[in-house]
């Protein structure tokens, strides 16, 4: 399979997400349809995105960027808990129908503020156990009529969702991606997702987790095609090397300036997601890890696909990509800011050597 390159759209509450411009009506509809059109024209193939209580519901925001694109592909992060299984499902259907199959869907089962829109908060085995019931819920009701489930979490009786989905070639309904590096998770994953989606772990890490979820898939006995893999991560590309590592090196200063000088090896979120403190525990092996991994930006509050870099040239970036396909990661979910300037930097100077 050729690799899929994806980027992400801030889709904020307030402005100047990581460094983000901070314009105003930075998440309009003209603004984000904006993005989404820059998307297009630089050759990328969608942008996720991202979801957590407190932020534009990503749903609404998909429909209404989908409306306003031809080829752009939104990949919608969504959690079980906010939806129920059935009403989800039928509005993927909806929203995959009307944009001529465009959507994928990207399921978060990570800690939120689940109170606050009147879900229970659960511990790590209920999380895990109820997200693995949805995806086999909805999964059942894209392919399937006349559903009846009888689970712990969730249930439906004699239930079809309309409009069908339209299965179309190697995609019989839209993409499910799922992260998590726990244990519980990578059961989940292996059993039910499509596509295993990493944070910018290194290339042992990634080769390590490739090769556990395939056993593992192996061993539960996984009913669907083969689990495939993904990569998110923060790519900060130059025209040379030399200035590449320089404006990495000045954006990490001034992450440490506002964080108060040194970085805190107590950060609490070593204590939360699995995924994020593997990501927090490669600053012990370096600053630079593989050939151009950044670690430290990390240390002084890089979360999530934040928390690495890959850095360099798109040459020295291009061939770093080419090593974790090389792996078996055939998506990739990159990003830098300011977002959209940088759409049309690495749509035209990384992707034609990705594509090569």
């Amino acid at each position: 399979m050729s690799s899929e390159f994806l980027w992400y759209i801030p889709n904020q509450v307030e402005p100047g997400h990581r460094g983000d411009d901070a314009v105003d009506d930075h998440n309009s509809l003209d603004t984000l349809t904006g993005h989404a059109l820059a998307l297009e024209e630089h050759g990328w193939l969608g942008a996720l995105l991202g979801t957590s209580w407190g932020r534009p519901d990503t749903f609404t925001v998909a429909t209404a960027l989908a409306a306003r694109t031809t080829t752009f592909e939104p990949l919608v992060a969504i959690r079980p808990g906010y939806w129920r299984p059935a009403h989800f499902a039928s509005a993927a259907a909806t929203l995959d129908h009307l944009s001529g199959g465009r959507l994928r869907v990207n399921i978060v089962s990570g800690q939120d503020h689940l109170a606050a829109y009147g879900d229970s908060e659960g511990d790590q085995a209920h999380r895990y156990a109820r997200t693995r019931e949805f995806l086999q819920v909805v999964r059942r009701l894209w392919t399937e009529e006349d559903v009846t489930y009888d689970g712990e979490h969730f249930g439906v009786t004699d239930s079809t969702v309309r409009p069908r989905i339209q299965p179309r070639e190697g995609r019989p309904h839209p993409r499910l991606y799922f992260g998590g590096a726990s244990e519980a998770a990578e059961r989940v994953a292996a059993a039910e997702a499509d596509v295993q989606l990493f944070w910018g772990e290194t290339r042992d890490g990634v080769a390590e987790r490739i090769d556990r979820l395939r056993t593992l898939s192996a061993d539960l006995g996984r009913e669907h095609p083969p689990l495939e893999f993904g990569l998110r991560i923060t790519t900060l590309v130059r025209d040379t090397t030399e200035e590449a590592w320089a404006d990495a090196e000045a954006k990490v200063a001034a992450m440490a300036e506002a964080a108060g000088g040194s970085g805190d090896e107590r950060d609490p979120r070593r204590a939360q997601a699995h995924g994020q403190q593997r990501l927090l525990d490669l600053a012990a092996r370096g600053d630079v890890l593989d050939d151009n991994l950044y670690t430290a930006p990390g240390r002084y509050g890089g979360g999530g696909a934040g928390t690495t870099w890959l850095v360099g040239s798109a040459e020295d970036v291009a061939k770093s990509l080419r090593r974790y396909e090389d792996l078996g990661v055939t998506t990739f979910v990159l990003s830098d800011t300011p977002y959209l300037g940088e759409i049309g930097r690495q749509g035209d100077q990384l992707l034609p050597l990705l594509r090569d």
